[in-house]
């Protein structure tokens, strides 16, 4: 099946967030803290927390930190109670926005994310009014130039929904959320490793934006994006 080119927007969206490195623990923290207090500590059973943790290593997280803060979420140690909030826009060109937030403090995050979508040109919206233009699944994205049929043949196997080649050669492989391990797995263990691997929100259909639309739209993705409480922001435009 063949796709919208996305491997350009993919290097640009992690350039910027290496250009923010130094929030990337603060996020991992509290997705550990979260995802082990709704589904314990124990990695075996809970998959949140294994992928949170497998992010964590990835960002040189140290393992005192990372055991430190699962005591946190379980009990073995008092710490701050977050609350998972998501919250629904619009962008330039009518774009449509989902941003997930943690936080201890939901009278201040929700303002904070109303006055990002108003001074950059955005509006919120209510509960539900652009979610249904996201699929949740699991997403694997490997390079051009990449073994299209090695990498099509293990993962529908593994238990992918579709393997995707984009218009510039990168190829998508997209799972349920629960079968992601699994395809992650069986793609790393025959030497394949994806550029990105993630359960996320993906769009069903991409906005092209060009020019100052494409700037607008990118100053208010960042302005969302650099809040405090906001752990990811889920957006359809093509910059």
């Amino acid at each position: 099946m063949a796709g919208h080119s996305k491997w350009a927007n993919i290097q640009h969206r992690k350039g910027r967030q290496d250009e923010k490195r130094g929030k990337i623990w603060t996020r991992i923290t509290r997705e550990i803290i979260v995802s082990a207090r709704l589904g314990g500590g124990d990695l075996s059973l809970n998959p949140r927390l294994r992928l949170a943790i497998e992010k964590a290593k990835a960002a040189n997280m140290p393992a005192d930190n990372i055991k430190r803060n699962v005591d946190k979420a379980t009990g073995n140690l008092d710490g701050v109670v977050y609350e998972e909030i998501r919250y629904e826009g619009y962008g330039v060109g009518g774009a449509a926005i989902i941003v997930d937030t943690m936080t201890d403090n939901r009278v201040r995050t929700v303002a904070e994310v109303r006055f990002a979508f108003s001074k950059n040109g955005g509006n919120m919206g209510t509960e539900g009014s652009v979610a249904f233009q996201f699929k949740h699944c699991g997403q694997l994205i490997f390079a051009p130039g990449s073994n299209e049929d090695q990498i099509m043949e293990i993962a529908l196997e593994a238990g992918a929904d579709d393997v995707i080649t984009d218009d510039d050669g990168a190829i998508e492989v997209l799972t349920p959320p629960a079968s992601f391990e699994a395809v992650k797995n069986a793609l790393e263990a025959a030497g394949l490793k994806p550029e990105v691997a993630e359960v996320t929100y993906r769009a069903d259909n991409t906005i092209e934006l060009e020019g100052d639309d494409a700037a607008k739209m990118q100053k208010l993705l960042d302005a969302l994006e650099d809040l405090d409480d906001v752990q990811e922001v889920y957006h359809n435009a093509a910059l």
